[in-house]
């Protein structure tokens, strides 16, 4: 049944098939030689089985790579606007195609149709900024040392690159790492997050739809054992884009540095908010709010930690309050739904230890954090937002990533002890401040050590503006924006003697 045949969300799941999908290898769907399958299930009704995939191995990932490279000598040469007509037709298809996307993602990950709609319509934005950078792969031409030597570099493609995204969006993140790997003439092997492949597969129906050659993106399905080891560690992946874990990032940036392939790392975060002054404080509690939970929390640039002068801190954390209390905690298909599940129970459980762990510390749980067993609420991963205060700088809560809808309010005395406060954790992805005075507001952006920074709003991106961190929340080339070129593409140097 098509999304144009049915009335809702529900609707369409009932009637989908739960198919066994293989990977996409050179233009073929694959099965695995490994013989084996993992099964995914619906986020907000854990007995609905939405579809299985390969459990693949190193030998499907050796069959993917020599594929692209055997591809990459083809799809290098043809030409910019000719790779980037076919990003716009994908981008095209992405749109409309967004109702069923949004179904499946929101099915296989558990948030709000609404932001899945979002997040589909985010990633054809970027798909079309891509296609127009496959037409603007500048070089230079620069004075001669000789009158009669004409000095200029190029910028080439890389070659085959190995793109890993993670389960928190599964849509715009391979997006991200394919739509320009395509425009700079590069070719792809792609390995989703296990938990939420599906959408990967319609992905890549899109892409073979808008006309991309067989071979110049490859699917496989796996763990990160079987799968994204070998895939690390193969002689012809040039360049890995990788989004996930701090700790899993360093060790992909250790493995390649071995043998010199290039690394585009997107990291965690500990996000700060500084609020130091404000006209309103419910229009600052909601930029907070909405940063923090959307995605249920489970997103690197969520906002984590509000960091607070002292004579600010009980009125706004009254009105966070006031706004956390709005949110309706429920799944995708509920119109009413502004937060779904987590992605499952196990992730659940270890928000859950992070809240019990801050309360020991000292921290004061002031809002939230019960656990949803009743009724729909017994078949996912539920719980309401949570709101910590008295949390201070070094407890665990305000240092490490918690990856869910926890919320920390920290007192500062002034704001400089704020801006020390905002850099006192490994994470260097995004952060806000809230100021009227342009002055702080601009010290801040200086002095406070993030990739992003956001004055007076939440951590909210643009689809045409570099994306990324310092610190222990990235490394190698910013994604999304005009750096891409940097990652996706080498140098060449060229001296013509007339």
């Amino acid at each position: 049944m098509t999304v144009a045949q049915t009335s809702s969300m529900v609707e369409w799941l009932e009637a989908n098939e739960a198919k066994v999908y293989g990977n996409l290898i050179d233009g073929e769907w694959v099965n695995s030689n490994s013989g084996k399958t993992i099964s995914i299930y619906n986020a907000a009704k854990n007995n609905q089985l939405l579809a299985s995939f390969q459990d693949s191995n190193e030998s499907d990932v050796n069959r993917a790579v020599e594929a692209a490279h055997a591809a990459f000598k083809k799809w290098s040469k043809v030409p910019g606007p000719d790779r980037g007509a076919v990003l716009y037709k994908f981008a095209d298809l992405l749109e409309r195609n967004v109702d069923e996307l949004a179904y499946m993602l929101s099915a296989e990950q558990g948030k709000t149709l609404s932001e899945s709609k979002g997040e589909v319509f985010r990633a054809a934005k970027e798909a079309r900024f891509c296609a127009g950078e496959a037409f603007r792969i500048e070089g230079n031409t620069l004075p001669g040392e000789r009158g009669n030597v004409w000095n200029s570099t190029v910028r080439k493609p890389l070659g085959v690159i190995a793109a890993i995204a993670p389960w928190n969006f599964p849509v715009v993140t391979p997006v991200r790492k394919i739509a320009p790997a395509l425009a700079y003439g590069c070719t792809v092997v792609y390995k989703p997050a296990s938990v939420t492949p599906w959408t990967s597969v319609r992905l890549m129906e899109l892409l073979e739809e808008a006309g991309v050659p067989n071979g110049v993106v490859n699917l496989v399905v796996g763990s990160g054992t079987m799968v994204g080891d070998p895939l690390v560690n193969h002689p012809l992946v040039k360049g890995i884009s990788f989004t996930g874990s701090s700790e899993l990032g360093i060790k992909i940036n250790q493995t390649a540095a071995g043998r010199l392939a290039k690394t585009q790392l997107e990291l965690g975060g500990k996000n700060p908010a500084v609020v130091l002054e404000y006209q309103d404080a419910s229009a600052v509690a909601k930029q907070i709010v909405s940063a923090a939970f959307a995605c249920s929390g489970q997103r690197c640039t969520s906002l984590s930690r509000v960091i607070v002068v002292k004579e600010k801190k009980e009125e706004l954390t009254e009105a966070l309050l006031q706004e956390m209390k709005k949110i309706n905690v429920g799944p995708a298909w509920e119109p009413t739904a502004t937060m779904g599940p987590l992605v499952n129970k196990r992730h659940l459980q270890s928000v859950q230890n992070y809240l019990k762990i801050g309360v020991k510390e000292g921290a004061r749980l002031l809002f939230g954090g019960e656990v949803l067993t009743e009724g729909e609420y017994s078949e996912g991963a539920y719980m309401h937002p949570a709101l910590l205060d008295l949390v201070t700088p070094n407890m665990c809560v305000a240092k490490e990533e918690i990856f869910g809808p926890v919320l920390c309010v920290i007192e500062v005395d002034n704001k400089e002890q704020a801006l020390e406060v905002a850099n006192n954790v490994d994470y260097g992805l995004a952060a806000s401040i809230f100021s009227t005075n342009l002055s702080d507001a601009f010290t801040f952006a200086d002095e406070v050590e993030a990739g992003m920074l956001h004055i007076n709003h939440g951590t909210a991106s643009a689809a045409h503006m570099p994306f990324g961190g310092i610190k222990q929340s990235g490394a190698g080339s910013y994604s999304i924006g005009s750096s891409n070129a940097d990652f996706f593409t080498e140098t060449k140097v060229v001296y013509f003697e007339y």
